[in-house]
């Protein structure tokens, strides 16, 4: 396997296993990092006004590497020094865990931020990943990741949560 393939399985992940916030951010911080900002997500107890009992998330784990890999690209588009891994976890995740996070690491905290932030947004627009919502009285599936992967609206709005 080769190094560049082993750091994208280190740098973007899917998993059944817990998701560590702080081995994600020691996996791109660097002596030339200043900042590292995060984004965890967790599962919460309500969602348009039921009581969730836990969310089974399910992905087609090919595809998302692919979105998580494209995404890294498109923050080092826009910002060049940036280190970006991303994890997110598929399976059971009860309430108060996490289901994903973001670390980007840079020289300086305002691209990390930007960079952090973009990365979520575009997960949630691109990235195979569904959510099975299970509360008092019922399930759903969340709706996820509907835009295409190409469409320059999608991104370009991405960009402008990000940046603001």
């Amino acid at each position: 396997m080769s190094s560049a393939r082993e750091a994208a399985q280190e740098h973007h992940r899917v998993t059944t296993a817990a998701l560590d916030p702080g081995a994600l951010v020691n996996s791109v911080a660097g002596p030339a990092c200043g900042a590292v900002a995060t984004f965890v997500g967790v599962v919460r107890d309500r969602n348009a006004g039921r009581r969730v009992l836990w969310i089974d998330y399910e992905a087609y784990a090919p595809l998302a590497h692919k979105a998580f890999d494209q995404i890294a690209r498109e923050a080092l588009e826009r910002w060049p020094a940036v280190r970006l891994a991303i994890h997110h976890r598929i399976g059971r995740v009860a309430i108060g865990e996490a289901s994903v996070a973001i670390a980007a690491a840079s020289p300086h905290r305002a691209e990390g931020f930007a960079a952090c932030r973009y990365a979520i947004e575009r997960v949630k627009q691109m990235a195979p990943i569904w959510k099975h919502e299970h509360f008092e009285g019922g399930e759903v599936w969340i709706e996820g990741a509907p835009a295409d992967p190409w469409d320059e609206d999608a991104r370009r709005h991405a960009l402008e949560r990000a940046c603001t």
